[in-house]
């Protein structure tokens, strides 16, 4: 007879945040006691390079509520999460990064939240952002802005992964099989109701952010491709603004010609050429991005390969690629 599934899971991906996680565990703890409901602790370690791994074990050994998953590799934040989506068993799950920046505190209210409007999602909306720079905000500023306007399912402005969600909405999030994931916008594209809870996001507790500037890109890269098809029309939208400007600029060519006797061949040429070249090579450059994301999916590889799984004060190591299942009792 297998134990009965918790009623709450807190899934939280980590990656070198050995500095944080004993202070990221005793609140966390702290709020689901108070709770007083079966729950669980779900730390991925995603191929971290200091001892975060090490500390998350320490914590299961004297906390039967923990569950660390330890991943073969860095796979990267949004499928680190999602490995520990696939391993929780929660009826209801929270997701929650662990620099702290999103306060565990917020969990009693959402949860009410959620209660009271019938919602299977409560996304945390920033109402401030404490501790980041002008370049973090207002690059999520014009971020959010344009991918509101580009995605073809509305994404909430302002909004992280920090959610609390429903095991339905789980269920489906994780028949979802892309490799390029944008978890928030994963979870609104599905729908069901889903209602904001607006909150002061901290400073990081402790170390720095791991999010480069490169990461970010890619990131955003990510978002757009994944949930919208205007950059297919760009090309064309280019290809015109490249004929409207040769027309221009013949045009002006002309005038040229009558006014003075003769004709801008050079300038011309060297206009002409730079607009057409750099049509061609934007076009080439659309293309190539969604071919190479055909190129990744159709491969069929595992999003993840998780090593270990570690519960409470027991080590359960997985076959490679082997997901946990829900237990039932």
């Amino acid at each position: 007879m297998h134990a009965a599934a918790p009623s709450l899971s807190v899934v939280v991906p980590c990656y070198n945040e050995e500095l944080v996680l004993d202070a990221l565990h005793d609140r966390l703890a702290r709020v689901c006691d108070a709770l007083a409901v079966d729950h669980e602790l779900v730390f991925i370690n995603d191929g971290s390079k200091d001892a975060t791994w090490t500390k998350m074990t320490a914590l299961a050994a004297r906390d039967p509520n923990m569950v660390c998953v330890n991943l073969s590799r860095n796979h990267g934040h949004q499928l680190a999460l999602t490995a520990g989506l696939s391993v929780c068993q929660g009826d209801q799950i929270l997701i929650i990064d662990a620099d702290l920046q999103d306060p565990p505190e917020a969990l009693p209210e959402m949860l009410a939240l959620m209660a009271r409007e019938r919602a299977d999602v409560v996304y945390g909306q920033r109402a401030s952002r404490q501790g980041e720079t002008f370049f973090k905000r207002a690059t999520a500023y014009l971020f959010y802005r344009a991918l509101g306007w580009l995605a073809d399912a509305p994404i909430p402005q302002d909004t992280g992964d920090f959610r609390l969600m429903t095991r339905r909405v789980l269920d489906q999030f994780l028949s979802m099989p892309e490799r390029h994931r944008f978890v928030r916008g994963m979870v609104s594209w599905l729908g069901y109701k889903q209602v904001p809870y607006l909150y002061e996001r901290h400073p990081r507790a402790a170390g720095e952010t791991h999010y480069t500037i490169r990461k970010m890109v890619r990131f955003a890269g990510d978002a757009v491709t994944g949930f919208s098809v205007k950059p297919l029309a760009l090309p064309l939208r280019v290809g015109g603004l490249c004929g409207a400007a040769a027309v221009v600029t013949t045009a002006l060519a002309g005038w040229w010609w009558v006014a003075h006797g003769e004709i801008p061949s050079v300038g011309l040429l060297a206009a002409l050429v730079l607009l057409l070249a750099g049509g061609q090579f934007l076009t080439l450059g659309v293309i190539g991005e969604y071919l190479g994301r055909m190129y990744t999916e159709v491969r069929g590889r595992p999003l993840y390969v998780i090593e270990q799984v570690v519960r409470g004060q027991e080590a359960a190591t997985l076959p490679v690629g082997e997901r946990a299942r829900r237990e039932v009792a």
